[in-house]
């Protein structure tokens, strides 16, 4: 008989947590995808940057990081251009549309952060999030 209980094992926890996450997500923000505003929300602190750089910067690989930013091209939040020095490239930027949009959920985004956090106490949220990001 194996120890192995998958319960306990930090892929399955994660996945589950993660779940949990994008339920509340969606309830909260039904307009966009967690994957649409983490693209929106880094080009709103960035600013225009390649689309393969905006992948690497929200962790997402090229064919996804393509899809997303066409369907928010689509839906009028980014503008595309050629980038001048490389003509293979293309660059992204939040236009006015993206702003707005950006600026009306920001605070339902931080919402959702609070709301996934919410069974942990403060000192345990942060020490929480900097496991995580020693894990990444």
């Amino acid at each position: 008989m194996s120890d192995y209980r998958l319960d306990e094992q930090i892929g399955f926890t994660l996945r589950r947590v993660n779940q949990r996450h994008l339920a509340i997500f969606s309830q909260l923000m039904p307009d966009l995808t967690p994957t649409q505003f983490a693209a929106l929300a880094k080009l709103i602190e960035v600013g225009e940057v390649s689309q393969n750089e905006l992948g690497r910067l929200i962790a997402m690989d090229a064919a996804t990081i393509k899809g997303v930013a066409d369907r928010l091209i689509r839906r009028g939040l980014l503008n595309a251009r050629r980038n001048p020095d490389d003509s293979r490239r293309k660059l992204l930027c939040a236009n006015i549309a993206g702003q707005a949009l950006y600026n009306q959920v920001v605070t339902t985004a931080l919402r959702i952060s609070e709301k996934t956090l919410s069974p942990l106490n403060a000192e345990e949220k942060d020490q929480f999030l900097n496991l995580l990001q020693r894990l990444m």
